[in-house]
């Protein structure tokens, strides 16, 4: 077939097919891109022939449509994805930040960013970067760090080694991430006579990694010797579906566990062994049966510093540790006793060599007492408002802020309080999103469901920015589904771009706000680790620095501007008849929430090793300086 390399593309990619566990289904939905020089006229033209089935989608930033693709995907399992194209320069800038995001989270993003001429005959093109000791050199080379297959099409054949690699990445549990496809404006339109059979139905298999039996039998035997093991259900419980299996699992060895963000809605919440989020932003059932355990056997886990509290959690010096990992790189990390396979296969062939040993833990009241006690701390949080003699949950702040904060909103709600409401109304009916901010670390702690899938977070690259556009891959990807999501207001101004997708794909999806006049996250930890409030806040400048008057503003004007209901809040009760109302509304819905700096959760039985100053103008800094230097002493040193 003579083609150009942007027409092969397209018919390409609409061939494109997975087989897992026996069902076969459709790879590529279609292709999101925001046209300018670099693709209109190539890409554009092949899209605009209409001899393909994909869908073609208009975002509204490059950032914001790559992560609207990453949740789609990342809600399908990793089964079904959108892939992303932009023009030169800016427009492929743009999209690092996506293709970093995807990467961390092991999500299949297919990228084809617009280059410039291969022949270099219009050199320099608009938009195009110099490098005058390297002149192969464009933006798109800034990919290469962030991605997991890297390409660049200057010849039209060289397209089909390429789309091959990269499907092969894509659909490779243990490698996926994003794929970048550079495409150079020439050569895009350049036609070449490709093979009718680079075109015929490829069925790519994704195929669990069967275990091997000694690797079995050496994990089963390190925890028939464990008498206080806890499991940590990581991402990929959730992308083997293997969640079920290993509930059942646990609870007959009794077991407990703790969930990573990504692991989170794999297992029921309402599992006798479910002890809620584990390590630095874990609740307090987690991190105190973890620090007694004597195996910690983690399940498809990349065991980051947020879940292991940067080495530290694990107080037992006996303990040991096992991974169950398709990824070897992973499951080499924490010195572990490794079993590279999928969850699902690895835990069935574990559970037959336990059963035969007649195996059961050493627990006797530990976690019943553990659960207990978190519960009654919900309770406490759920019913945290303010009134008289209202105290914040983070002590240390400028004492000027949640007076000024109450003064200019007449906003009362508190984060926690607010955040269980939202759960108690959504329950196992919705998904709720959540990415970067103080946010994913309540919700890891407070949020409960029973519906899998239904926590979706974005915290391995705690990436800001992305809950809006997550919001439109969810409700793509799950149409039957109520799809919250729940965004502080720093984020919500970093990217509210795909707002106006949103309405244009016609989705009805719910943005919540917490608006609290700053990064409060960040703000918490300057002000812990003995510095001041310094740009975190949003205030006027003042001098030197802006720490003059509090700003606050109205994120219900702006998505109303868009079309979207808007609500705003200043109570809790207030922020329930919302919901309630915004049940009958057919447009998207967006809900202001005006809550009290301060108001999030600090942290239980867990440390975070930040880098501090060693020296400073105050004692306090020195004390923390202290603190560190402890904390680094009693962690594992890898």
């Amino acid at each position: 077939m003579r083609l150009t390399m942007a027409q092969a593309i397209v018919k390409f990619l609409d061939k494109q097919y997975i087989k897992y566990d026996g069902e076969v289904s459709k790879f590529v939905d279609g292709i999101f891109t925001i046209f300018g020089h670099g693709m209109a006229v190539g890409l554009g033209q092949a899209l605009d022939q209409d001899d393909h089935n994909l869908n073609v989608y208009q975002g509204r930033n490059e950032q914001g449509m790559c992560h609207v693709a990453t949740a789609f995907s990342k809600q399908h399992n990793r089964r079904k994805i959108i892939a992303c194209s932009s023009s030169v320069g800016p427009g492929s800038a743009n999209m690092v930040t996506a293709a970093a995001t995807a990467t961390v989270n092991n999500i299949p993003l297919l990228l084809f960013p617009s280059d410039t001429f291969a022949s270099r005959q219009p050199d320099p093109v608009l938009q195009q970067v110099q490098q005058a000791y390297d002149l192969t050199i464009t933006t798109n080379d800034a990919f290469k760090p962030v991605s997991k297959y890297w390409d660049r099409i200057n010849r039209p054949e060289q397209l089909m080694s390429a789309l091959i690699n990269a499907m092969r990445v894509l659909t490779d549990p243990a490698e996926t991430g994003a794929c970048v496809i550079s495409m150079p404006q020439d050569v895009e339109g350049e036609a070449y006579d490709y093979p009718d059979y680079f075109f015929e139905k490829r069925i790519h298999k994704i195929n669990r990694i069967v275990p091997v039996k000694d690797d079995v039998d050496e994990i089963a035997e390190l925890i028939n010797e464990a008498s206080y093991p806890i499991a940590i259900i990581g991402g990929g419980v959730k992308y083997s579906e293997a969640g079920e299996l290993i509930d059942k699992f646990l609870n007959k060895y009794e077991i407990p566990f703790g969930e990573t963000q990504s692991g989170k809605s794999a297992i029921k919440s309402s599992s006798k062994m479910c002890l809620g989020g584990i390590g630095v932003t874990g609740t307090y059932a987690s991190n105190i049966i973890a620090k007694k355990a004597d195996l910690v056997i983690a399940i498809g886990s990349r065991m980051t510093d947020f879940t292991t509290s940067s080495k530290r959690l694990f107080q037992n010096k006996n303990c040991k540790f096992v991974s169950i990992n398709v990824n070897r790189f992973d499951a080499y990390k924490m010195d572990a006793h490794q079993l590279v396979a999928d969850a699902k296969l690895a835990i069935e062939e574990i559970d037959k060599v336990l059963e035969s040993k007649n195996y059961n833990t050493a627990y006797t009241s530990e976690i019943k007492d553990a659960k207990a006690k978190w519960d009654k701390e919900v309770e406490r949080l759920k019913n945290y408002t303010y009134g008289k003699n209202f105290e914040t949950l983070i002590k240390p702040q400028d004492p000027r802020t949640v007076k000024e904060y109450i003064e200019k909103t007449n906003g009362t709600i508190t984060q926690t309080s607010a955040i269980i409401a939202l759960n108690e109304f959504i329950k196992d009916n919705g998904i709720v999103i959540t990415a970067g901010g103080s946010l994913p670390s309540d919700l890891q702690r407070l949020w409960v469901t029973d519906k899998k899938d239904a926590y979706h977070a974005e915290y391995g690259y705690s990436c800001m920015g992305y809950e809006v556009a997550a919001a439109l891959g969810v409700k793509m990807a799950d149409e039957d589904a109520d799809v919250y999501a729940v965004v502080g207001d720093a984020s919500f101004q970093m990217l509210n771009s795909e707002l106006s997708t949103i309405i244009q794909e016609g989705k009805k999806v719910t943005i919540v706000v917490f608006d609290n006049s700053g990064f409060g996250c960040i703000n918490n930890l300057q002000m812990n680790h003995a510095v001041g409030s310094l740009a975190t806040e949003f205030r006027k400048r003042n001098g030197q620095k802006p720490d003059g008057e509090l700003l606050t503003a109205d994120y219900t004007k702006v998505g109303e501007a868009y079309g979207f209901k808007g609500y705003t809040c200043k109570t809790l009760d207030e922020f329930k008849k919302a919901l309630e109302d915004a049940k009958s509304v057919k447009e998207p819905v967006i809900i202001d929430l005006k809550v009290i700096p301060k108001t999030m959760i600090d942290g239980y039985e867990s440390w975070w090793n930040v880098g501090v100053a060693e020296v400073g103008k105050n004692k306090e800094q020195e004390e923390v300086y202290k603190e560190i230097i402890k904390g680094r002493n009693e962690a594992r040193k890898y």
